[in-house]
């Protein structure tokens, strides 16, 4: 039930844009080109052109030119023209009416939203810009300013599919503003003139549309940062002043709340962990922050560092969105990495033992192009840990890497979580060997329900139900109580166990690891009767059998676990593709108490 006071700011909000609505796009705005704060695009361009990422940059970019633009990973062919309003997948393309009246959730009339979303945040357009930058070449720019002035008709102020998310706005306002810093001296008077106009409406709108009651989680955050952004860059737009101070208060008291002590953020999951970095990040590139802040953002960065395997690859725990906060192409797995590097000279520690690479994707253009990773002293820890607020324990051994989700659905209606309690990821250097299955859709119900579900991870599932009942595609009602009963690292074998209680059962799980041996044991405990009990083991390469209960994955590990069979199943590497891939699944109907074993061995 909403409160007077959020009755109230809605009111106030639509009312807003109503009057909003009906504004012209004639101001007359000046802004200084580039950007003062931000790093200058020729010293940039100096530095990195001799490297091997900027060929690789101005490749995709070529390609973008094309009309073949990465969106999650898979190539979509746009061609010369883009229909901005349409689902490139389905071809479903939805009207301009008025923003409020656009049904973006209903797939039969606008199609999926995310993917029409995500072309509308004109990183591509960045990524054009950047390279109009390092190759000195007039058509990467040219395209960039066509699509602008393409885009503007075809999605009027606050009319169309493109206005329905504030976060959406903020990220465009952000690709807008790179845009600007990196080309805007080849604006004509007059394009420079629409261009200020219209990112000066885009920041009426995000002033009015924060999603303060509507999503205070990562959506809040990006917006708040853009916000703040387009008052520190742009100080004689005419409302900068209040929007550098609006967004810096949101981002901050979004740092104190929302961030645990531990460093790990509120969603309960690893993919919004580091979406989060990265806005926090940028942030503090442009604003003095408090005291607390660095130390709460270090944290941020030594959680994410604990998160990744060997190489820097980021296992999925919670929703994946797909997205990223700045450049999101290349090998997607190793985006941690670009993060960690821009945390790391932010912060003056090394997080991560990152390469000169890593810290071309985003550290060059935020912080400039003179700090080398041999500068910075390696702060993360290698060793096994536990994070008490959000209930994950790192296991490690040598490569060998595991995560136990030992913590609770996140909090709310725990959108971005997933049944996956008690789950155990692990990995040995870079090959992955016990997997998350990903999430691929947020709008198709029969797989929204199958990803996020409990047969979807390395848990128990009992009696054919999820640890929470689904109550909406990001809503979970009865969550189960969770909690780290023990964790013990002084001691060979390190030691884990957490339950899981949920509608009248107990799922108590034991993880052990020596040297390089796993074993589990899980104890379900329940009411009365025979109950289903099925435990899902879930792998990236098919299993070998050796014989009825050992199998071998990969050429070094090896599962054992008594009257499991192998069964397919499918994991997403990327939000919206999708592909087979393979479980173990044990299964007893039995009365309770009962106890399953499992043993992976990594190694040799």
């Amino acid at each position: 039930m909403r409160s007077p006071r959020e009755i109230a700011f809605r009111l106030r909000q639509e009312a807003a844009n109503a009057l909003l609505a009906q504004t012209s796009p004639n101001f007359a705005l000046a802004a200084e080109c580039p950007l003062a704060i931000l790093p200058n695009p020729n010293i940039i361009a100096n530095v990195l052109r001799g490297t091997s990422y900027a060929p690789e940059l101005i490749s995709t970019a070529g390609e973008i030119l094309q009309g073949r633009i990465p969106i999650f990973n898979t190539v979509m062919e746009y061609g010369p023209t883009i229909a901005w309003r349409r689902d490139p997948r389905s071809g479903i393309e939805s009207t301009t009416d008025y923003f409020r009246r656009i049904p973006y959730l209903d797939v039969t009339a606008a199609g999926d939203h995310k993917f029409v979303w995500e072309i509308n945040r004109h990183q591509h357009l960045v990524l054009a810009a950047q390279a109009a930058v390092l190759s000195g070449s007039e058509r990467y720019s040219d395209y960039v300013l066509r699509q602008l002035e393409h885009w503007w008709p075809e999605n009027p102020f606050q009319r169309g599919i493109n206005w329905t998310s504030a976060l959406e706005v903020a990220f465009r306002v952000l690709s807008w503003i790179w845009v600007f810093h990196l080309i805007g001296d080849r604006m004509t008077t007059n394009f420079r003139q629409r261009f200020l106009a219209e990112l000066y409406r885009h920041g009426l709108h995000l002033e009015y549309n924060l999603s303060i009651y509507f999503s205070p989680n990562t959506h809040l955050l990006g917006e708040a940062v853009a916000l703040h952004a387009i008052g520190r860059l742009f100080p004689r737009l005419p409302r900068s002043r209040r929007w550098r101070t609006l967004g810096a208060t949101i981002v901050h008291e979004h740092m104190q709340t929302c961030v645990r002590e531990d460093g790990s953020y509120f969603e309960q999951s690893t993919y919004y962990h580091m979406y989060a970095v990265d806005m926090f990040v940028f942030h503090a590139v442009l604003e003095n922050a408090p005291e607390t802040y660095p130390a709460k953002l270090a944290r941020m960065a030594e959680f994410l560092a604990s998160l990744v395997d060997a190489d820097g690859n980021l296992p999925f725990l919670g929703d994946d969105d797909g997205g990223r906060f700045f450049h999101p192409y290349g090998t997607r797995s190793r985006f941690a990495r670009g993060s960690l590097a821009c945390a790391s000279v932010l912060l003056g520690k090394r997080f991560f033992p990152f390469s000169e690479y890593d810290l071309d994707e985003i550290a060059s253009w935020w912080l400039g192009p003179e700090c080398s990773p041999k500068e910075l002293a390696l702060a993360a820890s290698n060793s096994s840990r536990t994070f008490q607020d959000t209930g994950i324990v790192v296991l490690r051994h040598g490569p060998i890497v595991a995560l136990f989700d030992a913590g609770p659905f996140g909090p709310g209606g725990a959108g971005h979580s997933h049944s996956d309690t008690l789950s155990l990821l692990v990995s040995a250097g870079d090959q992955e060997i016990l997997i998350d299955s990903g999430t691929f859709s947020y709008m198709n119900p029969e797989w929204r329900s199958y990803f996020r579900g409990s047969a979807a991870h390395n848990t128990i599932k009992i009696d054919a139900r999820d640890q929470g009942v689904p109550a909406g595609p990001f809503r979970w009602s009865e969550r189960p109580q969770v909690k780290l009963l023990e964790f013990t690292t002084g001691s060979r074998p390190v030691r884990a166990v957490a339950q899981c209680a949920y509608r009248g059962f107990a799922h108590t799980r034991t993880v052990a690891l020596t040297d390089g041996t796993f074993t589990t044991n899980d104890t379900i405990e329940g009411p009365p009767g025979e109950h289903d009990i099925e435990q899902f083991w879930h792998f990236a390469r098919e299993p070998r059998p050796i014989d009825e209960n050992t199998w071998v994955i990969g050429d070094a590990a090896e599962f054992h676990a008594q009257g499991g069979v192998v069964e397919p199943s499918w994991r997403s590497r990327y939000f919206g593709t999708k592909e087979p891939s393979w479980s173990i699944v044990v299964r007893r109907r039995s009365t309770l108490p009962l106890t399953l074993q499992a043993r992976l061995r990594c190694g040799d």
